[in-house]
């Protein structure tokens, strides 16, 4: 079988890194270009300090070279404007991990790439706007409620994050001196990724119209997400494990857990780990992902794979670091 070949645009963030990561692994690809404007001619390895196993990597200023799948590891804002001034042909794939094109008000051609939430679509699909990472984790705590039409009342979300989340451009409030041993919230209320989560919710329970309260928070760790969730509920504990095991029984990489789990058990890998427990009238939620995994890189491969008609698992069955 010929390689398909691939190209990553702005190849030098976090993001990017970790796609690569994966991407060297992955028995099916080939990297035809790794476009960066700021590192152009370097190794990739001065930048990703792991890829010093792949020397002959360089940082390129060329994206026009014959590719099958384009992966935009860009900010925010940017992959919009990169598309409309760098027209590809149609037959290339795209898999945009920014935001740009995740809100489905305009017919932009790019589908939402939850793969647990439509995952045969994404099969069909040319264009894919790989989700957020507050959203997976998040989504993936509720999909099942949603999908089953039992969202009964308003929403309640505590979320905590890495420091890898806001991005490898440094920040007052990415500097370690002011992470370490600290925590803060922050866009309460007011997340961005609120849009894509009221629009799936609202996909799969039409009738579904009440608050989603969302209380982000930045956590003194590297990387991970932790969402803790809950709402009035009439299910019993048992009939919820039901709903979420049917719903997740043919997804590889979402695990309904018996134990409250810990952060550690998903960093560096491409799983979700939900816990679930009733108090009251109260459904608790416990949802937990590494954001540059399947909050990111590691879902736009999922995706990648799923496109190809590849093992959704390819490339992605990663072991936790738990100490």
């Amino acid at each position: 079988m010929s390689k398909v070949k691939v190209g990553v645009i702005g190849g030098a963030g976090y993001t990017a890194g970790e796609l690569l990561r994966l991407l060297f692994h992955h028995p099916n690809i080939e990297i035809s270009y790794i476009h960066s404007k700021s590192h152009a001619g370097e190794p990739v390895w001065r930048v990703h300090s792991d890829l010093v196993v792949a020397p002959h990597w360089h940082f390129s200023e060329n994206h026009h070279e014959e590719i099958d799948v384009l992966f935009l590891c860009l900010g925010h804002g940017e992959s919009e404007v990169f598309l409309a001034q760098n027209p590809f042909p149609k037959k290339v794939k795209i898999i945009d991990l920014s935001q740009d094109f995740r809100i489905l008000e305009k017919d932009h051609g790019f589908l939402y790439g939850l793969p647990e939430m439509q995952r045969e679509k994404i099969s069909q699909a040319q264009k894919i706007a790989n989700p957020g990472c507050f959203a997976t984790c998040i989504q993936l705590a509720l999909l099942p409620l949603a999908q089953t039409q039992n969202l009964q009342d308003e929403i309640h979300i505590t979320g905590v994050t890495g420091s890898t989340g806001a991005g490898q451009k440094l920040q007052a409030t990415t500097h370690f001196s002011w992470r370490d041993s600290n925590i803060s919230v922050y866009k309460a209320f007011q997340h961005q990724h609120l849009k894509e989560i009221g629009q799936s919710l609202k996909q799969l329970q039409t009738n579904f119209s009440q608050a989603i309260n969302f209380i982000p928070m930045r956590g003194n760790f590297t990387r991970g997400i932790l969402a803790s969730t809950y709402m009035k509920s009439s299910l019993s504990e048992k009939e919820a494990k039901e709903i979420y095991s049917r719903h997740y029984q043919s997804h590889p990489f979402v695990y309904l857990l018996e134990e409250n789990p810990d952060l550690k058990q998903v960093i560096n890998t491409n799983n979700c780990f939900i816990y679930l427990r009733k108090y009251q009238d109260k459904l608790h939620i416990i949802s937990i992902i590494d954001n540059l995994l399947k909050g990111a890189s590691g879902q736009a491969v999922q995706n990648m794979n799923l496109m190809f008609g590849w093992d959704e698992k390819t490339a992605l069955q990663l072991k936790a670091a738990s100490f």
